[in-house]
Parts: C-alpha cells; sequence; structure tokens
C-alpha cells in the first residue's frame, strides 16, 4: 500500500449524500415574477416564509412583479450629490451670504479682542 491513506478520493467534511442524512427538506413553494423586459424568476421559499411582491431580475436587475402584464416601473436612481449640493437644496444665496458675513464678523472679534 502507497501512502498508507484508506480514505482516498475524499475530503475533509464530506458526508454521505441523501435526504437520510441531511435531513428532510422543507415544503417549497415557486414563486414567478416579471420584469418589464419580460424576463421570468422563479425563486422558492418556504411555505411558511412570508413571499415579497417584488422580486429583482436576475438577467437586468429590474423590479419584477407577480403580475406578468403589469411588471413594476423601473426605480429612478438618484444622481450622487455632494454635500455642497445638499446645502444649496436647503439654502438660498442670500441666506449663504449672511451666514457667511456673521461668521467672518465672529472671526474679526475674536482676533481683535
Amino acid at each position: 500500500m502507497v501512502g498508507g491513506n484508506a480514505i482516498r478520493g475524499t475530503r475533509i467534511g464530506a458526508g454521505p449524500v441523501g435526504e437520510s442524512e441531511r435531513g428532510e427538506s422543507a415544503p417549497r413553494v415557486k414563486v414567478s415574477y416579471w420584469c418589464a423586459n419580460g424576463h421570468e424568476a422563479t425563486p422558492s421559499f418556504a411555505m411558511d416564509a412570508e413571499i415579497p411582491d417584488e422580486w429583482e431580475c436576475q438577467h437586468c436587475g429590474l423590479p419584477a412583479g407577480k403580475e406578468r402584464e403589469n411588471p413594476p416601473d423601473a426605480r429612478r436612481t438618484e444622481p450622487y450629490k455632494s454635500h455642497l449640493a445638499y446645502v444649496k437644496e436647503r439654502r438660498s444665496d442670500e441666506d449663504g451670504e449672511a451666514i457667511l458675513a456673521e461668521a467672518l464678523q465672529r472671526l474679526r472679534e475674536r482676533r481683535g479682542a
């Protein structure tokens, strides 16, 4: 016997394959979802699981719904906004000028005192 390895061809953690060794599978239900491009996704869920109304299409990434004729619309993605863009949404130019003038006034008072 070369090498003396009695369990050649197996790997650590490999066990017998079969339902009897792994336990019984939970009862499942397959649900069909369709996206706006007509792709169908059929994930399976446990019978007692809460089934979502929407699912992400595995082909194109669009949202998919349970109704083939009425798939959900694609979500609108907001472009990246910088911190300055958010500030400009909240404040007008006049507000910004007033805040800047106030801050400069406080700075001058600290330096002059």
